[in-house]
């Protein structure tokens, strides 16, 4: 099983979530963490994506430490802010 870490601007994000989408993030990172290989962003990022609903988790895979990063969790429309400000 893979390790989580977190970005510095993860509070930023995972903060702002209701309470019951925020139980379902850490679900979801817990089962990233037992299999993190999904599907990469478009254009050849080495960030993976994955689907809560409506709402995205972005995060990398370090391989040579058994390490995933999480850096961001929100809904589409901030998914696409998010993505536009590093693309």
């Amino acid at each position: 099983m893979y390790k989580a870490t977190f970005h510095k601007g993860w509070p930023e994000y995972f903060d702002k979530l209701e309470n019951q989408i925020k139980e379902r993030t850490v679900r979801k990172i817990q089962k990233i963490l037992e299999r993190p290989q999904k599907r990469h962003l478009e254009g050849g990022a080495k960030y993976f994506v994955d689907e809560i609903g409506q709402y995205r988790i972005l995060y990398m895979v370090f391989e040579e430490g058994q390490e995933v990063r999480f850096f961001f969790v929100g809904n589409h429309k901030q998914y696409e802010k998010w993505y536009n400000q590093f693309f």
